[in-house]
């Protein structure tokens, strides 16, 4: 199970796994948050354990995640659960980050054992904690027959991308993956529509479809030392405090395109670190449904970008479903990181294990 920093909703996925080959995916829900529900977690962001909002974004986390789960395991038993909780704050560079939710409610309420807390071991070993899904693409490759190296880029409130070379059976081969976040990807075009709008994103990219960029804040974006250093590497939502106020005095056409040229040009300087070119770029996360953002990504790379969908994969559902294979993993005691996805001194597998209270 996996909410997301773009604040839209739960998303929960089954995955018929050995943490190694993926052997059948299952039913998949959604459920977006209230109004009420997102402004209780958008209050809490950037927040550390202890802080005023954090107890409400974990009880209304839980609980939302709860609901989906009842409907879902409903007709469609799970033997363990995944839950990746909302991320409320990351800063590896001190060594912490913070996900609101307590594995320890969802196993007592729906009685199976719930792994969770994936990311802080490894920030605790000096890794990013960020991304977390690579091991879970290199998986999808081998799952769709890839015969080559291909990039997957999810595309939530930040981007992130993962290299992978299916041809290499174990994830953790330094030869398998590399994998970090790109820049900021809905997450500011998401606040700008609430902001002035109300909305809670640019349906479509309809409303940055009819304005223009700006290309001067663009470059201006590009200067942030973010993409001047080397992968793995990773971003908390709102490490970019000055993107929304560089748009402040353009139209909202116009600020909603170049906030989508920005994303779309933190991918373009990413795609630079690959081992080498990919054939493909399968894009995943709410990001692939704005047909600006899609626009921009295609015009900027030099490489073919394809909706994840199209290769009988689930692109609303990956990141669940990633949770749900990493659970398995952790549970057998496998790595879940690598050097070249968190940049964590060596491959370590994270998580907590909560089981049902008795009784």
């Amino acid at each position: 199970m996996m909410s997301g920093t773009s604040l839209d909703g739960v998303d929960a996925a089954l995955v018929q796994t050995d943490g190694t080959c993926i052997h059948a995916f299952g039913p998949s829900g959604y459920a977006d948050y209230s109004d009420t529900q997102r402004a209780d977690l958008r209050a809490a962001l950037g927040q550390w354990p202890g802080g005023h909002d954090v107890h409400n974004a974990a009880r209304v986390g839980d609980a939302a995640h709860i609901a989906l789960a009842k409907t879902l395991l409903a007709d469609s038993p799970a033997d363990l659960l995944g839950y990746h909780g909302q991320t409320l704050a990351h800063d590896p560079a001190m060594g912490r980050t913070h996900q609101a939710g307590d594995g320890q409610v969802l196993a007592d309420t729906l009685g199976v054992p719930v792994i969770w807390d994936f990311r802080s071991k490894d920030v605790a070993e000096g890794g990013e904690g960020a991304p977390l899904a690579p091991f879970f693409h290199h998986a999808c490759a081998r799952f769709i027959g890839a015969d080559g190296p291909i990039a997957f880029l999810n595309l939530g409130g930040v981007g992130n991308v993962t290299w992978v070379d299916p041809r290499i059976d174990a994830p953790e081969d330094p030869n398998a993956c590399l994998a970090f976040d790109t820049g900021p990807a809905n997450a500011p075009i998401n606040d700008l529509m609430q902001t002035r709008m109300g909305l809670a994103l640019d349906q479509g990219g309809t409303l940055a479809l009819s304005g223009a960029v700006d290309d001067s804040v663009v470059r201006d974006f590009l200067e942030h030392p973010y993409f001047k250093r080397q992968p793995p590497k990773s971003l908390d939502r709102d490490q970019f405090p000055g993107l929304l106020p560089s748009v402040a005095t353009l139209s909202d056409a116009e600020a909603a395109r170049t906030l989508t040229a920005c994303a779309a040009e933190a991918v373009a300087i990413g795609m630079a670190h690959c081992p080498s070119a990919p054939t493909r770029l399968l894009v995943t996360g709410g990001g692939r449904r704005n047909a600006a953002l899609m626009f921009e990504l295609s015009s900027r790379l030099n490489v073919p970008v394809q909706d994840i969908n199209d290769t009988g994969l689930d692109g609303d559902m990956l990141e669940a479903q990633a949770f749900a294979y990493l659970a398995v993993r952790v549970a057998r005691g496998m790595p879940t990181s690598a050097p070249t996805t968190t940049g964590v001194g060596q491959a370590t597998g994270g998580g907590k294990t909560s089981c049902p209270a008795k009784g």
